[in-house]
């Protein structure tokens, strides 16, 4: 084996390289994803020490007054142990992993991709990225379209940096805000916003903000000292489900 071969290897000139391919693009919350990592040789033969996937998103984060996007792990999953690839020689590694439920969807400026880091010993590491359109889950799809069928209409979806207190497992939370344009909370509110806390195949805990429409200078003063919001927080199951329409118009109506 050539010297200047081993040596070009080593600083990533002719060394292995990566592709994963997905079974498709878009997945439902809660789906598993299957694929294949095929891993190319390059000029000569090397050790692979590990590949990772690992599920990532985006969230607006504030720093010195500043907003950025920022971008933070769902999940890792380790694909392999240890193996040899030959100069040139070609090795397919099926996977398959389950998506989290409270993975974010991807609406408005939210991705989610999947990045597969090739270890390789003596070398530097070789990547891949493959962005996928993420679909709320089942019983999250039924929440958003309850308050749909009450009137209101999503004007937003962001998933922005978080407090502690209500961020479930990520260091973001993603905001669903609505606006009432037609029934009953029409002129009486300004906004709704959503936030899932956590969600399993069977539940979700939301954070409900009720933002009422300020009325006068009282009003305008109730706004400014954050007066009119009230944050409600519930855990919606499988059998909540035949009047979950019943329990958000009881729970807007008492703070509207």
């Amino acid at each position: 084996m050539s010297f200047f071969k081993k040596l070009g290897a080593s600083i990533g000139i002719g060394s292995a390289k990566v592709d994963t391919k997905l079974e498709k693009s878009a997945y439902y919350a809660g789906e598993q994803i299957k694929g294949q990592v095929e891993v190319y040789g390059g000029n000569v033969e090397q050790q692979i020490n590990a590949i990772y996937l690992t599920l990532n998103t985006t969230y607006i984060k504030e720093v010195d007054d500043s907003k950025i996007t920022a971008s933070t792990a769902i999940q890792k999953f380790k694909v392999c142990d240890p193996f040899i690839v030959s100069a040139n020689e070609t090795k397919i590694i099926p996977f398959s992993f389950v998506i989290p439920f409270d993975v974010p969807i991807t609406v408005g400026k939210t991705e989610v991709w999947v990045a597969t880091e090739l270890d390789i010993k003596s070398g530097l590491d070789s990547g891949d990225r493959d962005y996928i359109d993420i679909r709320p889950s089942k019983i999250a799809s039924r929440i958003l379209e309850e308050f749909q069928q009450l009137g209101f209409k999503m004007r937003q979806v962001e998933c922005k940096q978080a407090s502690y207190k209500y961020r479930g497992n990520y260091p973001f939370s993603q905001e669903f805000e609505f606006v009432p344009t037609s029934g009953a909370f029409r002129g009486k509110l300004d906004e709704l916003e959503i936030v899932f806390i956590s969600q399993t195949e069977s539940s979700a805990e939301i954070l409900m903000q009720v933002d009422r429409k300020a009325r006068g200078l009282g009003g305008f003063l109730a706004e400014a000292l954050d007066a009119d919001e009230t944050h409600v927080k519930m855990t919606i199951t499988q059998q909540d489900l035949q009047t979950l329409g019943q329990q958000f118009r009881q729970i807007i109506s008492q703070y509207s």
